[in-house]
């Protein structure tokens, strides 16, 4: 086992809510380690949908996923914390101190006073088309989201799936590349109405090709990535489609994963939590984010920048015992704007 860690909090799940802790922790004078399983931070704004809008951070009209995660990455550089990624928690325990003892899949040993679960919804990974050897192309003509939108310019895609993913990006890449294929197994889509109504505008122009109801039978290729066998759901006739580039938007596998041995009290697969500091049924570990649950919960980021802000106050109490929280402006307070080294 390498050398044990000893920090102020540490944080499961580098997406924006955990990274936003960074930031009130930081002005706390705290400092943090953040843990991810993924192999970069951001979390499902950089996994999932990097390039694709999101519309509701207040102040900001309108930003990528990626450009959020930039944004908080920026936000934070003034902050003490370290990243450990490709790891996951797989132990935690009490310790006679009031502290926690973590393990992560690669041995590394945490010891802290507070522990912030900001995992979204657990671990996830894309959900795989069912033919033989689904990866053999990944990330040469087979993807499960769209990572940098200009690889796919003057391209022939196809693109699988009936919720918003699959929606979402046909009408954002009927701008960009030569041909475009949306294809599901009914002729029904699960997003939102007015993108499927887009949808079908581009395909009454001839912008994009509705293949319904049919489903995936093969992905084709020897060395190279050369397209896709359909079958029509109904009748089960083969159709070939030479493509350079094909898409999957099947959904999410969601594991909570260890979460469910750490003997916090969960709801629906989601960690119960109290709405005055966003504590847990244990002391010392917080749930901020779309991992928690309580009345009136909302899955949104800036409920979780919300939720953290709070639970940081209470990390900061556990670690200082007896002292009022420090609490300023960051537009009049010197101390803060000396932390966050706006003068400088």
């Amino acid at each position: 086992m390498t050398n044990k860690i000893e920090t102020d909090i540490v944080i499961i799940g580098a997406g924006p809510v955990g990274l936003f802790t960074v930031f009130e922790a930081g002005l706390l004078g705290l400092n943090c380690h953040l843990i991810d399983n993924l192999d970069k931070v951001g979390g499902q704004c950089i996994e999932l949908y990097p390039e694709k809008p999101i519309y509701d951070i207040p102040g900001v009209a309108n930003q990528t996923g990626k450009e959020h995660i930039d944004s908080l990455l920026e936000q934070i550089k003034p902050f003490d914390y370290k990243v450990h990624l490709n790891q996951r928690v797989n132990e935690i325990s009490e310790l006679d101190d009031n502290s926690w003892k973590l393990v992560t899949s690669d041995n590394q040993e945490f010891k802290t006073k507070n522990i912030f679960i900001a995992a979204g919804a657990g671990s996830f990974e894309s959900r795989r088309p069912p033919v033989m050897e689904p990866d053999k192309f990944l990330g040469k003509g087979i993807d499960y989201a769209v990572k940098d939108i200009s690889k796919y310019t003057n391209k022939e895609i196809v693109i699988f799936g009936g919720g918003d993913s699959a929606l979402d990006w046909s009408v954002e890449l009927a701008k960009k590349a030569k041909k475009i294929s949306l294809v599901h197994r009914r002729d029904d889509f699960r997003g939102a109405q007015h993108t499927e109504q887009k949808m079908r505008e581009l395909v009454s122009t001839g912008a994009i090709d509705l293949k319904v109801p049919y489903v995936i039978k093969d992905i084709n290729g020897d060395d190279k990535f050369s397209g896709v066998n359909l079958m029509h759901f109904e009748t089960k006739e083969i159709e070939t489609i030479n493509c350079d580039e094909a898409l999957f938007f099947f959904g999410l596998n969601k594991q909570l994963g260890p979460i469910l041995d750490w003997d916090v009290e969960l709801k629906n697969n989601k960690i119960l939590v109290n709405t005055e500091n966003f504590e847990t049924s244990k002391s010392g570990i917080f749930a901020v984010g779309d991992i928690n649950d309580y009345p009136g919960k909302l899955d949104l980021i800036l409920c979780g920048f919300h939720e953290t802000t709070l639970a940081v106050q209470e990390a900061f109490k556990r670690l200082n015992p007896g002292e009022r929280v420090p609490f300023g402006y960051t537009t009049s307070n010197k101390s803060l704007q000396e932390k966050l080294k706006v003068n400088n």
